[in-house]
């Protein structure tokens, strides 16, 4: 049973994310899914919460804003990713100046993505987490202009899309999930639904 696509499911799937990235990831591997209607979350987490474990817990915080929405045959999928560079997270540019200092930031270095997420029924619930390496060349000002200016990153963590024109040019290497830094690390939420599916124990 555990083999059995998803797609042939009993549950139904909700994903809660205004992120077309994420639904585009999550149609990878679960066609059939509802996106959750809009709530307020406060995505406030304590001032001495390492970086590392910032999206695991807002992704719970979520999940909780949405438990009272599920009927018996539903889950619901929570998703928080964060940028952290030098232990400090970059979130979701300000404005273009905060969009350049973001990556005059990664320029040339080494960061991490941490995608935190929590697969949540009316009496049960899994977090899990993925951290992805990430590797920038030297981006001179004319590239980080260009992209800003084209692509207006300013929906995404770090102020970068790596499916986009910067990951093409700006990336060297990943060690790690692709998809991880797109926003949802499919492999793995691929198998941990499959363990939905079959009502196995929860890790």
């Amino acid at each position: 049973m555990t083999g059995t696509p998803l797609k042939d499911c009993n549950i139904k799937i909700l994903l809660a994310s205004g992120s077309p990235r994420r639904r585009e990831l999550l149609a990878m591997i679960a066609p059939d899914f509802t996106v959750a209607p809009s709530r307020d979350v406060d995505e406030s987490y304590p001032s001495d919460m390492p970086a590392e474990e910032v999206a695991v817990y807002l992704s719970g915080v979520k999940a909780e804003a949405y438990k009272d929405l599920l009927a018996d045959d539903e889950i619901i999928i929570t998703a928080d990713t964060v940028v952290i560079i030098d232990d400090r997270i970059l979130g979701k540019p300000a404005d273009r100046d905060d969009a350049i200092a973001m990556l005059k930031s990664l320029s040339g270095r080494r960061h991490k993505v941490v995608t935190g997420v929590t697969v949540t029924t009316k009496d049960r619930s899994i977090s899990f987490d993925e951290t992805t390496a990430v590797e920038f060349a030297l981006l001179s000002d004319d590239e980080i202009n260009h992209y800003i200016d084209t692509f207006k990153p300013y929906d995404k963590a770090g102020a970068y899309g790596i499916q986009e024109w910067i990951g093409a040019v700006g990336i060297k290497g990943i060690e790690g999930c692709y998809y991880n830094v797109m926003g949802l690390p499919v492999h793995t939420l691929y198998h941990r639904l499959k363990k939905f599916r079959a009502y196995d124990s929860l890790p």
